[in-house]
């Protein structure tokens, strides 16, 4: 039996977040708080202390952050740290004895009483000095001798000499200075902080494709390019996104391509799906020839630049039979029995365009090409890649790849559309991904949100950042389909306060909610199938759009550093199923959400706020301000709220205002 290690005097045990134990980094951004915490006890009655070390890039040593026991007797520390620059960190916790609180507690019940008075306000004297010894030559010194004189001061009563030295500044400097013995260590954790895009951003969806397109009964339809395309990005911009995320623009196969609403007929006309990737054209390094050339992409790019925006790109690891590598490079694929190439399914569906890669068979060939693809568009301006079904390649694969990009390149961020099982999705987060898609989507009643939330906002936060994409292109939740415009405002609500991350597909702020079929997800007349050019203007004329809330929400994430976070949100009461309250809080900025989940009915409900989660006194009352509608209350621990899905589905309420939103600038 292998010798077990030692257990230290004061044991640091169940360090959290740990990543794998130890092996994988934790995560965050550069300001983001999070909270650090660990089991740690002495013997008997013997008082302990704990504190935090952040080691930063370089071997820079960050702040030395004291814990405090979360509640009496519970043996459970925390602190809150925050991490101020990018780079690989590390975070240790150290334990040790506390001497000085053991004899204050001790003093304060002994020398009041008369027991060995003397005896203790001697011990005291020397402590203080010992603790004076390891703080810098300077006033805090001087406050810690000081009370060693005074504890030695025979002219005054045993109670005088006490109170002289148990003093605000003498509290104050052994905060920050405490005496320390028996220090015992944890390990040291990793923590990557990774770029601020990595936690918070807004993304939006469209196929370039479909802008500018012309689609006429009898003619043939007219693909839109790179150029007309871009004409869309300074509305997108005006509705305050900050991420542009293009499905694939390579070349698309003709060998079994699919036709409108997925029919396995094409005619000549149909235009096919952007994920059967690869024709004669070229593969995943090249773009299709209707959307235009190369050059046409890096004029895309800098546009969406020029106006706040970055350009994400769909890196989907599939091909078309008529891809170059199913001839150049046949080992990369399964073969059946009969010598075909086993095509991709997931049961019911079938995807007869689309070949998937059989990485066992050549593990290093793909690693390094997809790196030189991963390349190839980074040299064209994209720093953000959406991985499409990365659950379907190994998890080893993605650990190879992503580490050797982060390696050279920290600041290329990698989002998984994974809808998949809970442990996949925390594996390929614990690979390297950067965000994740979730089942938000899926997620309606109070009960599933603050369950599913609680669990993305603790248990995983260190590791998984979700992105609340509130619809996709194959996606058309059953809850969008059947309540009208109101449920669309509900979702973007939610979405873009509950997540730091958010996004929509196009068409979601017209409200397109009409399914292929009964009880399907699928959108009638799916983009991914055919060119859908949307007149947006005639739309905004006819008040048929979304955008003005759109605009309003991404103007309050960014002017509201509390919704910039994940790990700070907080769930408050309401008395009515069918309302959810919640808060999120950074230092004062304080936004309070209160949303009718019901998109058919009014809804009313007493709302029992949590006073110290937002800061506030049990008896306080504060203006809030609706960034919504303008409107200002006064709320206290208990206010009604009546909620019109037609009208505002929902409050978002802004503690103790200071300014207009508009025109102002992000805390």
């Amino acid at each position: 039996m292998p010798d077990l290690p030692a257990i230290p005097g004061i044991p640091v045990l169940d360090v959290h977040p740990v990543v794998d134990r130890g092996r994988r980094p934790a995560k965050a951004v550069p300001g983001e708080t999070f909270q650090i915490t660990a089991t740690v006890f002495g013997e008997g009655h013997g008082v302990v202390g704990a504190n935090v070390v952040l080691l930063g890039p370089g071997g820079r040593i960050g702040p030395w952050t004291p814990m405090r026991e979360l509640s009496p007797g519970s043996d459970r520390w925390a602190a809150e740290v925050t991490p101020d620059a990018e780079g690989r960190w590390t975070y240790t916790v150290e334990a040790w004895a506390d001497p000085m609180t053991e004899w204050r507690r001790a003093a304060e019940i002994k020398v009041p009483a008369g027991l060995d008075a003397g005896l203790m306000l001697e011990e005291g004297a020397l402590l203080h000095e010992r603790a004076a010894s390891g703080v810098p030559d300077g006033p805090a010194r001087q406050t810690l001798l000081a009370a060693a004189d005074a504890l030695q001061d025979e002219r005054r009563s045993p109670t005088a000499r006490l109170a002289a030295a148990l003093t605000p500044g003498a509290d104050a400097v052994l905060a920050r200075y405490p005496l320390r013995e028996r220090i015992t260590r944890s390990d040291a954790f990793p923590l990557r902080v990774e770029r601020g895009r990595a936690l918070f951003g807004s993304w939006y969806e469209f196929f370039p494709r479909s802008e500018g397109a012309v689609v006429r009964e009898g003619e043939r339809p007219v693909s839109g390019t790179f150029r007309t395309a871009a004409r869309r990005l300074p509305a997108i911009a005006d509705m305050g996104f900050d991420v542009v995320y293009l499905p694939p623009i390579h070349p698309i196969g003709t060998t079994f391509r699919k036709g409108p609403n997925n029919s396995l007929s094409a005619g000549p006309e149909d235009v096919g799906v952007p994920w059967a990737i690869g024709s004669p054209e070229g593969g995943h390094d090249a773009v299709h020839p209707d959307l235009g050339t190369l050059d046409d992409f890096d004029a895309f790019v800098r546009e969406a630049e020029r106006l706040g925006m970055e350009v994400a790109l769909d890196f989907a690891l599939q091909c078309s039979p008529d891809h170059p590598w199913v001839d150049k490079r046949p080992e990369w694929f399964s073969h059946r029995a009969d010598g075909s190439i086993a095509y991709a399914e997931n049961p019911p569906k079938k995807y007869q365009d689309i070949y998937p890669l059989a990485f066992d068979r050549d593990m290093p060939g793909l690693v390094a090409e997809t790196i030189r693809l991963l390349r190839f568009w980074m040299d064209h301006g994209v720093r953000v890649f959406r991985v499409d079904n990365p659950h379907t390649k190994p998890v080893a694969f993605w650990d190879q790849v992503i580490a050797e990009v982060n390696a050279a390149d920290p600041d290329v961020l990698f989002l998984a559309e994974a809808f998949t099982r809970p442990p996949i999705m925390r594996a390929l987060a614990q690979a390297g991904f950067h965000q994740s898609y979730t089942y938000f989507t899926w997620r309606n009643t109070k009960d599933e949100l603050t369950e599913y939330l609680e669990e993305l906002t603790t248990e995983t936060a260190h590791c998984l950042r979700p992105n609340f994409f509130v619809n996709t292109p194959d996606i058309l939740p059953g809850y969008l389909q059947q309540g009208g415009p109101p449920a669309f405002a509900v979702r973007a609500v939610l979405a873009a306060t509950l997540a730091p991350s958010w996004g929509m597909y196009a068409g979601f702020e017209l409200c397109e909610n009409t399914p292929v079929a009964p009880g399907s997800e699928e959108y009638l007349d799916s983009e991914k199938y055919q060119l859908r050019p949307r007149d947006w203007a005639m739309a905004e004329r006819e008040g048929r759009t979304l955008a003005p809330l759109i605009t309003k929400l991404n103007a309050v994430r960014r002017a509201h550093r509390s919704l910039r976070q994940l790990r700070n949100l907080h769930f408050h009461r309401a008395d009515n199923d069918e309302v959810i309250v919640y808060s999120k809080r950074a230092g004062r900025d304080t936004v309070l959400m209160v949303v009718n989940l019901d998109p058919h009915h009014v809804q009313e409900a007493t709302v029992t706020l949590d006073m110290p989660q937002l800061g506030l006194g049990p008896d306080e009352s504060v203006p809030v301000r609706d960034e919504l509608t303008g409107e200002t209350y006064h709320w206290g621990r208990s206010n009604y709220v009546r909620l019109d899905p037609g009208r505002a589905p929902a409050h978002v309420l802004v503690l103790r205002p200071s300014s207009p939103l508009i025109g102002g600038s992000p805390t």
